[in-house]
């Protein structure tokens, strides 16, 4: 079974596996390459955006783009 970033709930972290390659470039910019640690910190009210936590950082991403990292929880 495949995990997807935008599954993840608050508290929980996992490693980047892969991404669509479609998403791939806009990933990258923000330093989400595979085998990068990400912690999701919190949901927005209405559950869109997530905040996450990736190399000492905070990053915003929409539960579409999140939808698109294949992840392996940790």
């Amino acid at each position: 079974m495949t995990t997807t970033l935008d599954q993840l709930k608050p508290g929980q972290s996992a490693r980047i596996d892969s991404f669509t390659a479609a998403a791939g470039p806009r990933l990258l910019e923000l330093g989400l390459l595979p085998g990068t640690l990400v912690e999701v910190v919190r949901l927005a009210p209405l559950g869109d955006p997530m905040d996450l936590r990736v190399r000492g950082f905070h990053l915003s991403l929409r539960k579409q783009e999140a939808a698109q990292i294949v992840v392996t929880p940790s």
